[in-house]
């Protein structure tokens, strides 16, 4: 309470594990900023509550051609996605999400979120980062997790990329990475 996530974190990891080396980022990170810090990345893990910053990283991932790691949680649903935009035939977040006007904003501050949920999809967001990391497993690119806390049951959809994205559709090739 009264401390930015971001220290507070860096300073429970830093207790847990005094080697790991945490850049804890406190503001709002927008435009070229977004776009520096994506780029120094290998793998980005999107944890956030709204669609426009979820919008926002993605396009600065699909600009690097990063993987982006996406979780979400609100209420008793869960979801987890990877968008390896290495690949040229991954889908990015717009693929499955479309930006637009017409999308309701519903956030876990306003709908509260089952706690031991945030848990679980971020332990998945992880397994799934040290996956693409490691370059082991087949992660869930091309598809997207969701999570039914209360029923306690799993779904998978795949997800395809569409060629008209007005985010990725128009990508240049890259060498291949699988």
């Amino acid at each position: 309470m009264g401390r930015y996530k971001a220290e507070s974190g860096k300073q429970t990891l830093a207790a847990i594990n005094p080697e790991v080396a945490v850049h804890a980022l406190t503001q709002r990170l927008m435009d070229e900023a977004l776009d520096a810090q994506v780029a120094a990345a290998d793998i980005v893990l999107d944890c956030t509550d709204n669609f426009a910053t979820r919008h926002a990283i993605n396009r600065s991932c699909v600009r690097h051609r990063k993987p982006l790691v996406s979780g979400a949680a609100i209420r008793f649903d869960g979801q987890i996605g990877v968008f390896d935009l290495r690949r040229d035939d991954a889908p990015c977040y717009h693929c499955l999400f479309p930006d637009g006007e017409d999308v309701d904003e519903i956030n876990c501050a306003t709908m509260g979120v089952f706690a031991p949920l945030v848990g679980i999809v971020g332990s998945t967001q992880a397994a799934e980062a040290i996956k693409l990391v490691a370059g082991i497993g087949t992660s869930l690119s091309g598809r997207l997790l969701m999570l039914d806390a209360l029923a306690m049951k799993w779904h998978e959809v795949r997800v395809g990329r569409d060629a008209g994205c007005p985010v990725c559709g128009g990508r240049p090739a890259h060498p291949h990475v699988s």
